[in-house]
């Protein structure tokens, strides 16, 4: 007989909405109600957000949290309750995920609308980034590695949100990475959800939605210089204007290679406080857990991605701009030879009596 587990299903949507969040602005105007945050401990104030409430009226009961941060984003957490086979969850699960993608849209969509006079640049939405958390609760009689030998094939389908088993290899390849920090605990990370049997999981999942929001600004920033490097293709592909090549336009006007700087300075400033926001020493379990994390969600490749394209962009610029003032600067030799040959001109006319 199969055996029925309790539980929650944690939904995370992380969505930019703009380049900042003028939180003073939303306070002073109470456009939102808020709540009164309870900072983990496991975090600095680098980007300290602001806890809010759905607008009302709301279609869902479930939204356990609404946070809005200052680089842009809006982070919704849905807590939905089960209790069920996990059978029946692996047949349920990609219709609750899909049921509450929608839903993260039309409430995500709510907080724009009342916020978007505080927003710099809004748009809904530039990007999204979603992660689901399967969370059991533990049974005295049922470990962690019991659950991980009885149940490990269900849990794979699950987290891969499949209706049939997976390959033995494939569960193996998963499960390999699972870990816990006491014995009787079990935890699964995958690419898009986890599975958590674990008694102390309401900080871990803390963790959980910062990593989301960090994939989430990574995958932003890389599609903006996916932008930068076909606007920098396209430019190599045009005639220049005219303007490009005036002497002193240059000392005038922000080039792109001025931009580009403002835009590495703002991608490496929210990187980086993203990253160092999480103060994990002497936490051997979160640290192994955030490593875990990065590791799945390949965090550490999309850093390297966008460094390599800010320096691919940066010396296409750079290109462009050395061509363009070696032409001012032979633009300017022109124009002083020729006020030299007036200037002799003159003076010869003046000696012709």
């Amino acid at each position: 007989m199969s055996r029925t587990f309790s539980g929650h299903i944690h939904i995370f949507h992380a969505f930019d909405i703009g380049e900042d969040i003028d939180l003073e602005l939303i306070k002073q105007k109470q456009t939102l109600m808020r709540r009164p945050l309870i900072p983990s401990k496991y975090f600095k104030n680098y980007h300290k957000p602001l806890l809010v409430e759905l607008p009302h009226p709301h279609a869902t009961s479930f939204c356990e949290s609404v946070k809005l941060y200052p680089f842009g984003v809006v982070s919704l957490h849905y807590k939905v309750p089960f209790n069920s086979t996990l059978e029946k969850l692996r047949k349920d699960i990609a219709q609750i995920d899909n049921e509450y993608r929608e839903q993260g849209v039309n409430d995500a969509s709510m907080i724009y609308k009342s916020i978007e006079a505080a927003v710099k640049k809004p748009t809904f939405f530039h990007i999204s980034k979603s992660y689901l958390i399967i969370q059991l609760d533990t049974m005295e009689e049922l470990s962690g590695k019991q659950v991980a030998e009885e149940f490990g094939g269900m849990i794979v389908s699950i987290l891969r949100f499949e209706d049939e088993q997976l390959s033995e290899h494939k569960k193996d390849d998963i499960l390999k990475g699972a870990f816990g920090y006491y014995r009787g605990d079990l935890i699964v990370i995958d690419t898009d959800a986890a599975f958590l049997y674990d008694d102390e999981f309401e900080e871990a999942l803390d963790l959980f939605e910062f990593v989301n929001i960090q994939h989430l600004e990574l995958q932003y920033f890389d599609r903006i210089l996916d932008k930068q490097l076909t606007q920098a293709y396209n430019r190599g592909n045009q005639p220049p204007k005219l303007k490009e090549y005036m002497p002193f336009w240059g000392t005038l006007n922000l080039t792109s290679v001025d931009n580009l700087g403002m835009l590495k300075v703002e991608i490496s400033v929210i990187t980086e406080r993203l990253e160092n926001s999480i103060k994990l020493a002497g936490e051997p379990y979160y640290s192994e857990l955030y490593a875990a994390l990065s590791t799945v969600l390949d965090l550490e490749n999309w850093k390297v991605s966008i460094e390599r394209k800010l320096t691919i962009v940066r010396d296409i610029s750079s290109l462009y701009e050395s061509r363009a003032q070696t032409i001012r600067e032979d633009i300017f030799n022109v124009l002083i030879t020729v006020l030299i040959f007036m200037e002799l001109i003159v003076g010869i006319i003046h000696l012709i009596p």
